[in-house]
Parts: C-alpha cells; structure tokens; sequence
C-alpha cells in the first residue's frame, strides 16, 4: 500500500513557522508558512531550525535549513559522528550543514559529509540522514514514509499561489482526538451545520428557534479519483491529497478566488493538529478571506465538540445513503503500510472489546509536530 508525506514551507515572505506532519502510516510533513509577526520562528538563508517530532519514530529529531543556493534541507539533528545536535552552535556553509562539535560538514542534498577538518579523506559511510523534500505551492514538501521508499506521488501546484495571483492571509489550529471524515460524512452537514456560522460553536442552539430563520441547505459528493490519481478524493471543489492535505477552493463573481488549505498532523497517540491556511486573491480586501476563515473555524469547531467526545466504531451501522463513508475508509486504507505503528488501545463499541482504530495513529496527522520556542 501506498504511503505518503510531506512537509510545508512558505517562502513568500522574510518570516517563517514551521510544523511537522506525521501520519500513521508513516508520513511526515513539515510545515514553514509567512508570518509577519515577529516571535514566530524565522528561516532564512544560512539558518537552520531544530524540531522535534515525538510521534513516529519517538523522539525523532531534524534540523531544518536554508543554504547560500536558496534551497530548503531537512535533515536528521544529530550528527552521526559523536551525537552532537547539528541545530544547535549552527553554521551553513554553502549547501551543507556543520556540525558545531567537531566541525564535520554534511550536504543538504545527500546527507553525505564533505569535510572532516582533521582528516584526509571522507570515508563513504559518513553521511546523516536526508529526507526527501520538494518545494510547491509555496510550501516545502517533506515525504516520510515508515518502509523508508521514495515519494510515490506529489502534491499538486495551486498555479495562483504560485504566480502570486493569491497570498497569504491567515490561519488557525484546532486540536482533536479523531480523525475527520467529513468529507464523506454529507448527512451530518445538513443535521450540524444547518444553522451554519450564525449559532456559534455551542450545539445547544444547533436547533434554536432564534436561528430558524437562517438555514443552510447542503449538497455535496465525495467521490475517490482513478488511476493515476488514487491518492487524490474529491468533495465539491476542495480536492483531497493523500491523507493529511486538503485545498477547499472558493469562487465568487464578488469577493473573488482563494483557497483554504486543510492539514492534519500527529501530535501524539491519539492527538492531532488540524490547522487551516488562507490563501485569496490580492486584489480582495484582507476582510473578506479573514471571514470567510472566521466562518470555516466556527463550523469546524462544531464538529471538534462532536469529535472530542465519540468513539471510534471499525463496524458502523450505516444504511445506503452512508455508503461515501465505507468508500471513503476504502480509499484511506490506501495509506497503511504492513510497518506501521499500530496501538491496541481504543475501545470499540462495535465489538466491545480493546482494539486499534486505524484512524486512531492518524490522531494528529497533518499539520503540527515540532519543538516551539
């Protein structure tokens, strides 16, 4: 089966802030977006950023850094010569990362070690870990994958974030103790949603007569992609890449184009981040993409309440008109490996006994994972 990861980083601006993305089945993404205040943690050119990921594997460091061409490196933070944590005393020397011990210089690009100052010659098993990474969509794209194969799918450029056509705007994070399968779960739009933004987060007025004269009346699909794009699902016009990615793109003859981009990353067992980032058209007043993330957040905390409080059923009692939800268990399948981390832990009430929710590793899937300073 295939597995897949990436990690995001965003080169628009002088500032930046990362986050690591772990997904069960063993994908890691990391995650760099502009920011324009100042206490965010910045990368920039000959600058290296330690993270710690503590989900998968545990305790797994990796220095992020920046070298004299402009590229992204990820690599793993301690030296492999005596220990020594690559991302602390830093020093980039053009594309390579030294090391503040000994003075050991690894290549961002291979990982392999190009100095020793005291020795002659570099033998061939001197290298530290490189993971693979790309950069799109204004973003660095880390892959991680617990069978350790190279990345077997991409995610797509958004041409206008690309161009510039759309920047970014603002973002928010949402912690949650299951994963979302909302994209095919359309029932429960019409049932929670029906007031849409205007109740709050609160389901007590979900059916409040206070609210009754504003309703939203859904209609939406889910459906997988086929080959070559099995790795894609659609819902509406918000494509869903991989396990953790999603773009929920908006179009509007008035307030224009942008998009929302979705992220779920293990924070722990059981523990996820979901994070969501606004990209809109420039030429929109910034008013306008901050409410329309103002209103995804209050209809996405609605469902955090749900979330926070249920259990995970591997057998639910579903009738015809949920048969997006088996389809979409189908295609998710698709991102556990044989290796992956399982944990007997989750009680299901299908069964009644312990048992492990392959959902339940994805309990921080994409998004944050790292060591905040």
């Amino acid at each position: 089966m295939t597995v897949c990861g990436s990690y995001l980083i965003n080169l628009r601006g002088p500032l930046f802030f990362f986050q690591v993305i772990v997904t069960n089945c063993g994908i890691l993404f990391l995650e760099l977006f502009y920011c324009k205040r100042g206490h965010q943690m910045p990368i920039f050119h000959n600058e290296i950023k330690n993270l710690t990921y503590l989900y998968f594997p545990p305790g797994q460091q990796v220095a992020v850094f920046r070298g004299r061409d402009g590229k992204a490196y990820v690599v793993d933070a301690y030296c492999p010569h005596l220990g020594a944590n690559l991302a602390v005393g830093w020093r980039v020397v053009g594309g390579c990362i030294e090391c503040p011990f000994h003075g050991w210089q690894f290549r961002g690009a291979d990982g392999k070690c190009v100095k020793i100052p005291y020795a002659d010659k570099m033998p061939e098993f001197a290298k530290v870990r490189c993971w693979p990474s790309c950069e799109i969509n204004g973003q660095v794209l880390v892959w991680f994958h617990c069978d350790g194969p190279e990345p077997t799918w991409r995610v797509p450029e958004q041409r206008e974030i690309t161009h510039g056509e759309w920047v970014y705007h603002s973002r928010t994070e949402h912690f949650i103790n299951e994963i979302p399968e909302n994209a095919a779960d359309i029932a429960h739009l019409a049932h929670l949603h029906t007031p849409g933004i205007v109740s709050g987060v609160d389901l007590r007025y979900t059916n409040s007569k206070t609210w009754e004269f504003i309703r939203h009346d859904w209609k939406v699909e889910w459906k997988p992609e086929p080959e070559p794009n099995k790795h894609c699902s659609q819902v509406m016009t918000g494509p869903s890449v991989g396990p953790g990615v999603v773009f929920l793109l908006f179009e509007h003859s008035f307030l224009g184009q942008g998009v929302i981009m979705h992220c779920v990353t293990p924070v722990e067992p059981l523990l996820q981040c979901v994070s969501h980032t606004i990209f809109y058209q420039s030429t929109i007043p910034p008013l306008v993409p901050k409410f329309i993330l103002r209103a995804e957040c209050i209809q996405f905390e609605q469902d955090v309440m749900i979330w926070n409080n249920k259990t995970y059923i591997s057998k639910p009692m579903l009738v015809k008109e949920d048969s997006t939800i088996q389809k979409h268990r189908h295609w998710f399948s698709q991102f556990y490996s044989k290796n992956r981390p399982r944990l007997c832990y989750q009680h299901d009430t299908s069964e009644h006994q312990l048992c492990f929710s392959p959902y339940g590793l994805l309990k921080a899937q994409y998004r944050y994972f790292f060591n905040q300073s």
